[in-house]
């Protein structure tokens, strides 16, 4: 997953953009609503990782952070990418104001980093209508293990190659463009190019080769992982 954290505290967003890049995961951080509203506009992110109580841009009156501002904002643009807003344990009004700005769910501080990537999962789930195990034909893929197979054989494979694949497979029979594949697999210090996602595909398709699933190049519109006739 790409994930956009948005958290003020330089010490926890830290350690928790550490433990979810070690899970697999691809973590942008912002600071400031400002940051947070920019990355939303310009990057696709499947989940986002809100703290609504940003002290430098709190309101004075309400006492509830502006975290709520790139909340709303991303909702009245009609941005749907889930959210689990981070809030303090003991503030049901920061709950209450998150869920009513269009956080689909909220966890309280302090919490356990392994929960938090559990949620998420859980939402981005929820959001692409896949399981946590799913098939196509022999290719077997275990999202919470982070695990592709072919039958009872493990499928290891590199970094890249294996979000490709993750990608293709969220669900399977689901196109995905280029772009898509690109935006997902770069950061804002490395853009990944055409001829490298190619370099990917190619190799992945021989990889592929007696799992009963293989990835098809539609013109114009990118790739689809679909099982073989």
């Amino acid at each position: 997953m790409r994930i956009l954290l948005v958290e003020d505290d330089a010490v926890l967003s830290d350690v928790m953009r550490r433990s979810l890049a070690d899970a697999g995961h691809r973590v942008d951080v912002a600071a400031s609503v400002a940051d947070a509203d920019y990355l939303w506009r310009v990057q696709p992110f499947d989940a986002v990782l809100l703290d609504l109580n940003l002290p430098s841009t709190a309101s004075p009156t309400s006492g509830i952070g502006s975290g709520l501002t790139a909340l709303r904002q991303a909702r009245g643009r009609g941005d749907r990418t889930p959210v689990l807003v981070l809030t303090a344990r003991d503030r049901t009004e920061e709950r209450i104001a998150g869920l009513d700005a269009g956080a689909d769910d909220y966890l309280g501080k302090p919490f356990d980093l392994a929960e938090v990537e559990a949620r998420l999962r859980a939402l981005v789930r929820r959001a692409q209508g896949t399981d946590d195990v799913a098939m196509l034909g022999q290719l077997k893929l275990d999202r919470k293990a982070r695990r592709f197979s072919v039958g009872s054989a493990p499928l290891d494979l590199p970094a890249r190659e294996f979000e490709v694949l993750w990608e293709l497979m969220s669900p399977a029979g689901h196109a995905v463009s280029k772009r898509t594949l690109s935006d997902k697999l770069s950061s804002f210090d490395e853009s990944l190019g055409d001829n490298a996602l190619e370099a990917f595909i190619s190799r992945l398709r021989k990889k592929l080769v007696g799992s009963g699933a293989s990835i098809r190049t539609l013109r114009g519109i990118g790739y689809l992982l679909e099982a073989e006739a």
